[in-house]
C-alpha cells in the first residue's frame, strides 16, 4: 500500500505537494500533527469499488480499528436523484507506524448510519442510527479479541429512533441525547447504565433543539459544541455529571472568528482538551437550507445544479485542526488539515494516533480515503 507523508501543522509560508496538489499550511500549533494516508475500505458486500461513506461506526479495541456502516450515492447524489444506501459492512484493521491492515470484513445485523459510537475497554458501544426500525433504537457493543475477531451483541433498547446525537462514556454510564428523536431535532439528554440496561432522562439543554454537534466528557463535564438543523449555531455547553445541570461555556471561535462544526466530528485527547475536525460552512449551508426550502420549479432546479456541482473549495467546509481546553474554556487551531475538510468521517484516536476514515467532502460526494495521523509531542 503505497503511502504519502502529509504535515499538518509547519510554518505558514511553507507549502508542500500531495497525491491532491500543493496545499497551503496553517501556522505551527500544538500539538503538531504528522499525516499520512493508507488507503481506503474495500468495497462493500455486493459491490465492486467503494465510493467512501459518511455517518459510519467508529472506534477501538486491543490495538484494533473497527470501523463500519455508513451511507452514500452509489449512483449519483441529489444533483441527479441519486438513491442514498446504507450498509452493514463491518471492517477490523490492525493499526501500527506503517499504516492498517484489514484482518476482519463481516456484516452488522441491520443498516448502521448517523448513529452514535463510544468506546470503552468492553468495545464500541453504537447508539441508534439505522434504516431498520430495530436498529434505529438498539444500542450494539462491537467488541474484537486479540487476534481481531468480532462479537457483535446487542446490549440495549433506546426509548425512541435516535440519530446524530452526541455520546460519551464514563464511570458505566453512556452519556448521550440531542440528534433526532423519534424524527425531530431534541435537547433531550440521558444516560445509560451499561451494567443494568436502564435508561434515565437527564436535564435537557438549555439551548436550541440541534443534530450533529460534537462533544466530549472533560473533567466531568460532557462539553456539547455547535450543530444546527435549518440554521448552524455555534455554542457551547457543558452538563456536569455530578449535580445534573447545564452551563453556558464559550463558543466555537478562535480569534474572533466563529467557526461552525457541525457536521464535523471529535476524540478525546486528554483530561482536559477535546480535538474537532471537520464541519459545514454556516453561511453556504444557512444560503442553501433557504434556497432548497423556499424556491420552487425552474428556479429550484437551477440552484440545485448550481449549489450541488460546485468545486469542493466552495464549500469553504473547516480544515482547521481545532483544540477545545475545557480548564481555561478557550478554543485554539492547531493548523490545516492537508487533506478535503469531511463531515460525518470516522474519527479514532488510538494512543498518539489519530485516524479518519472517509466522510462527506461536498454535499452528495464522499471520500474512501483513510488517513492516519500521529500527534508529535
Amino acid at each position: 500500500m503505497k503511502k504519502f507523508w502529509l504535515k499538518a501543522a509547519i510554518p505558514a509560508a511553507l507549502v508542500f505537494a500531495t497525491q491532491f496538489g500543493t496545499v497551503d499550511a496553517a501556522q505551527v500549533g500544538n500539538p503538531q500533527v504528522l499525516w499520512q494516508a493508507v488507503g481506503g475500505l474495500a468495497p462493500a458486500v455486493g459491490q465492486t469499488e467503494n465510493v467512501g461513506v459518511a455517518g459510519m461506526l467508529a472506534g477501538q479495541q486491543n490495538g484494533y480499528l473497527i470501523v463500519g456502516g455508513g451511507a452514500n450515492f452509489p449512483n449519483g447524489g441529489p444533483a441527479v436523484g441519486g438513491k442514498k444506501v446504507t450498509y452493514t459492512d463491518l471492517y477490523v484493521y490492525k493499526v501500527d507506524k506503517k499504516g492498517l491492515v484489514e484482518v476482519n470484513h463481516t456484516q452488522m445485523p441491520y443498516p448502521i448510519a448517523y448513529g452514535a459510537s463510544v468506546t470503552t475497554k468492553a468495545g464500541v458501544y453504537y447508539l441508534g442510527g439505522s434504516t431498520d426500525p430495530v436498529g434505529a433504537k438498539a444500542i450494539t457493543l462491537v467488541s474484537v479479541n486479540e487476534q481481531g475477531q468480532p462479537t457483535i451483541k446487542k446490549v440495549g433498547e433506546l426509548p425512541f429512533a435516535w440519530k446524530n446525537g452526541v455520546a460519551a462514556y464514563s464511570n458505566g454510564n453512556i452519556y448521550f441525547g440531542l440528534g433526532n428523536q423519534d424524527g425531530k431535532a431534541s435537547q433531550r439528554f440521558y444516560k445509560f447504565d451499561v451494567a443494568t440496561g436502564q435508561t434515565t432522562e437527564l436535564a435537557s439543554l438549555p439551548g436550541t433543539p440541534r443534530e450533529q454537534s460534537v462533544g466530549q466528557i472533560l473533567n466531568g463535564k460532557f462539553y456539547v459544541f455547535g450543530g444546527g438543523t435549518n440554521t448552524i449555531v455555534t455554542d457551547g455547553y457543558a452538563y456536569d455529571l455530578a449535580t445534573n445541570t447545564w452551563s453556558k461555556v464559550a463558543n466555537v471561535e478562535v480569534a474572533n472568528k466563529a467557526i461552525s462544526v457541525y457536521g464535523g466530528n471529535s476524540i478525546k485527547l486528554n483530561h482536559d482538551e477535546m480535538m474537532v475536525i471537520g464541519g459545514f460552512n454556516k453561511d453556504i449551508y444557512d444560503w442553501a437550507v433557504k434556497n432548497l426550502t423556499t424556491l420552487k420549479g425552474d428556479e429550484l432546479k437551477a440552484f440545485k445544479d448550481k449549489y450541488f456541482n460546485m468545486p469542493v473549495r466552495d464549500y469553504n467546509w473547516n480544515k482547521e485542526i481545532l483544540i477545545y481546553n475545557a480548564k481555561t474554556n478557550t478554543w485554539r487551531s492547531t493548523g490545516d488539515i492537508p487533506f478535503n475538510a469531511p463531515c460525518g468521517e470516522g474519527l479514532v484516536k488510538m494512543g498518539d494516533n489519530i485516524i479518519s476514515v472517509n466522510g462527506e467532502i461536498k454535499p452528495g460526494v464522499r471520500t474512501n480515503s483513510i488517513y492516519q495521523g500521529f500527534i508529535v509531542k
